[in-house]
């Protein structure tokens, strides 16, 4: 068996209005975060070409992969880094959540702006064992955006297991729904494993409780952050770090960890 840690992180904009959050102060904080859980594999949202490349300076052991949700270099990007002593990259692409998905930038379903998936294919580099990992970030008012959105991820993926049979597979993101979503609902239904499933019972606001928190910090709520993996794949452990690192809180979203393992 092949085991791999994977977090999902929300770096937050750069955005000079969060005054003492703005993201050149919490850059260190986001790379303690990432330092203390040595993830193998980190899907990231809203970072931008800038703030991609700052976190890559504090983060010498991992590599990325990422393109704009407008193409190129220009707007959020959904990447996807890995830790390049275990991994090596096969192959990646990315598309658009739209009616034409093969044309980043463009808008579909009363998007509120461009969405995208970027997913990667990687190969560990002790076991040769692979997984194929899809990184999102679903609009956050469309209901219809949302909705379509994730059928299309899951036609994606759904293709990729015909096409790579066997190859374990990973979703992860900001989906900007709460559990009882359909996105979540539909996902679960269709077989997918949500990490928070392998959490001892207890109150949803409090378990796993909110990942987003606008910077105030806290657990009352509900998730809208998420790893999910293919059936194949057996979710060991899943924690929501609530930590300050620095001083600070490293993103207004807590990063998501859950330990894999993948068959074979």
């Amino acid at each position: 068996m092949t085991k791999l840690k994977a977090m999902t992180f929300n770096l937050r904009i750069m955005a000079e209005s969060d005054g003492d959050n703005v993201w050149t102060r919490r850059v260190r904080a986001a790379a303690q975060a990432v330092l203390r859980e040595q993830p193998d594999i980190l899907c990231t949202q809203e970072g931008r070409y800038s703030m991609l490349q700052d976190l890559q300076a504090e983060l010498p052991g991992y590599l990325w992969i990422g393109e704009g949700r407008r193409g190129g270099r220009e707007d959020e990007h959904c990447a996807v880094f890995y830790d390049k002593a275990k991994w090596m990259c096969l192959e990646a692409g990315h598309f658009s959540l739209s009616e034409e998905p093969e044309v980043l930038g463009t808008l579909s379903w009363d998007t509120n702006c461009p969405r995208m998936c970027t997913w990667v294919r990687l190969q560990a580099l002790e076991t040769g064992r692979e997984i194929a990992v899809f990184n999102t970030h679903l609009d956050h008012i469309s209901n219809e955006a949302q909705i379509k959105g994730m059928e299309l991820i899951r036609r994606r993926m759904e293709s990729f297991r015909k096409s790579a049979p066997g190859t374990p597979l990973l979703l992860a993101g900001d989906l900007n729904v709460e559990p009882d979503h359909p996105v979540i609902l539909g996902l679960e239904q269709a077989g997918y494993r949500n990490a928070y499933a392998v959490l001892p019972p207890g109150p949803p606001e409090f378990n796993p409780g909110r990942t987003f928190h606008d910077f105030l910090g806290g657990e009352d709520g509900l998730p809208i952050d998420y790893i999910f993996t293919a059936p194949s794949v057996n979710v060991e452990a899943v924690r929501v770090d609530r930590k300050k690192y620095e001083g600070r809180y490293p993103s207004d979203h807590y990063p998501v960890c859950a330990i894999l393992e993948l068959p074979g």
